[in-house]
């Protein structure tokens, strides 16, 4: 089972630039792997991550199979206004996971 971990802060200047980090728990299986009989195991990673705030993107990644286990994402944004960060990652086998975080813009 898959489980998320996000960073960001709760509360921030406007006009500043906020760090926001994301940390998917999750197996990420290459599809290039066999196994001791010689069967391919099967391909089974997070193909995108996508992150919108107040209902607009404002990032995306696709993910390919060299993504390592675990993936890491950390990216930048302006705090303009108050209002909640919506994260959403998609996989193989219809995997989806889903979080959000709000902040405060003084």
């Amino acid at each position: 089972m898959a489980s998320a971990l996000i960073n960001v802060p709760k509360k921030a200047k406007r006009g500043e630039i906020i760090e926001i980090k994301t940390l998917m728990s999750h197996i990420m299986e290459t599809g290039y792997r066999h196994t001791a009989a010689g069967q391919l195991v099967p391909r089974d990673i997070i193909t995108s991550f996508t992150c919108r705030f107040n209902g607009a993107e404002i990032f995306r990644a696709d993910l390919f199979p060299a993504i390592a286990a675990n993936p890491f994402v950390t990216f930048f944004t302006i705090a303009n206004e108050s209002g909640k960060f919506d994260f959403e990652w998609i996989g193989d086998n219809g995997f989806t996971e889903t979080a959000s975080a709000a902040i405060s813009v003084e």
